[in-house]
């Protein structure tokens, strides 16, 4: 049997689109426009389509899944991302190139996606199998837990059409996911759940990977992706912008459009009515120098320079440092000290906050800064205006286990509790 589940080659996908030479919708239009003008009938239909016609969806798209690959598909939307998986599950011709499925495919694309409106919770859940091409013995026998997984008891015998959008994608997901097809897409569709049941069909998922099946999936939340997907595959404008690592994949496609790397940057002074307003932010490393890169061992002086233009007695400075992927690791504020009780008088000011040597792990962060009066107004916020990168990790922590690598003490005690002391 091949190691590949999937092998895409060329694949392009190409729509017509905003033409008002359209093909007649019945017999007896085409039939009239062919008797008016039938060389003008005939030019219309065989033309080609212009290229302000057309929208390529996808384009020369090539790849491949191993049997047993968890992969998440990223990128903006609009890119092609959802009409790959429907070239893959064969709702949709490519216009070129081909994809090989090697394998049974299960699908979950849209709610609702092959179930019938007007059959039962109960014999939708046959319906797909059926489509799946499972026998009905192997339906029996995985039932139970379908429905107590997508936990519709009572409406089991319900026509389809009166369940609610969370129930839709419960049931779709429950029968996709325990039908043992062994390749299974999923799209963005999960977001309709509700938080619960989200983490339900992620643990799903990673059970599934675990059995050794093939799982493709479309998802904007860059966390699960990275978490649950051994490949990402980025695409952009139908093309594909990456392949590779899911983390190092995603941080290049985070990275498009997004901040450069920077120590410094400054601001100009917007009005003279604005009361408080930020000039400048810098980042310095150990040796008091403006860096974008620091050693995990290095601590990081981020300077905060503001105007104030009145008297303040209720003023604070606030700063959060995320993730590349937009996750919040920490927030602090000029409160922690006891500086709100600061009176600000008109004139220039630098906070000065200090993030620790050995506390951040390697990796892309950002950073953002908010000045505002406590209960009263924001008066200046910079969402991720500084990037940069912390590197090398020498408590050999696992990237994957956390944010930090702060030195935490730990004591070894005999029984009784005498302290044992290190050689």
């Amino acid at each position: 049997m091949t190691e590949i589940a999937i092998r895409v080659e060329n694949l392009g996908k190409m729509y017509r689109i905003g033409t008002e030479d359209r093909r007649p919708a019945t017999f007896w239009q085409a039939a009239r426009q062919l008797a008016a003008s039938p060389f003008e009938y005939l030019r219309r239909i065989t033309r080609p389509p212009t290229e302000a016609e057309t929208l390529w969806a996808l384009k020369d798209v090539s790849f491949e899944v191993k049997r047993g690959e968890v992969v998440g598909i990223i990128g903006r939307n609009g890119a092609g991302k959802s009409t790959l998986l429907k070239i893959l599950s064969r709702i949709t011709e490519p216009t070129h190139g081909h994809a090989q499925i090697h394998g049974r495919v299960g699908s979950l694309l849209e709610v609702g996606t092959g179930f019938h409106p007007e059959l039962t919770g109960r014999e939708n859940i046959y319906l797909n199998g059926a489509i799946l091409g499972m026998k009905r013995v192997e339906i029996d026998r995985k039932f139970d837990e379908i429905v107590a997984f997508a936990e519709i008891e009572r409406f089991l015998d319900t026509p389809v059409k009166r369940y609610s959008s969370g129930m839709y994608v419960r049931l779709a997901f429950a029968v996709a996911a325990h039908l043992e097809p062994e390749i299974l897409l999923v799209d963005e569709v999960l977001a309709v759940g509700d938080a619960e049941f989200q983490r339900k069909c992620l643990g799903k998922i990673g059970d599934i990977s675990g059995e050794g099946r093939t799982v493709l999936l479309v998802s904007h939340n860059m966390t699960s992706i990275a978490k649950l997907c051994d490949i990402a595959i980025w695409v952009e404008k139908g093309c594909i912008g990456g392949i590779g690592p899911a983390e190092k994949t995603i941080q290049s496609y985070l990275a498009t459009g997004l901040l450069a790397m920077g120590g410094q940057v400054a601001f100009s002074d917007p009005d003279e009515t604005k009361e408080a307003f930020i000039s400048a932010i810098e980042l310095r490393n150990g040796n008091d120098e403006v860096a974008a890169d620091f050693e995990v061992l290095s601590p990081i002086k981020v300077n905060i320079m503001f105007f104030c233009r009145r008297n303040f007695s209720n003023f604070r400075i606030d700063a959060l440092v995320s993730r590349y992927d937009g996750v919040p690791v920490f927030a602090t504020t000029s409160q922690d000290y006891d500086l709100i009780q600061t009176r600000f008088v008109p004139g220039v000011y630098c906070a000065q906050m200090l993030i620790p040597g050995q506390f951040l792990a390697s990796g892309d962060y950002y950073l953002s800064v908010n000045i505002c009066e406590v209960g009263v107004k924001n008066y200046d916020l910079r969402e991720s205006v500084l990037r940069f990168r912390i590197s090398g990790d020498p408590l050999r922590i696992a990237r994957d286990l956390g944010f930090l690598v702060y030195p935490f003490e730990w004591k070894l005690m005999m029984s009784g509790g005498k302290e044992i002391n290190a050689a």
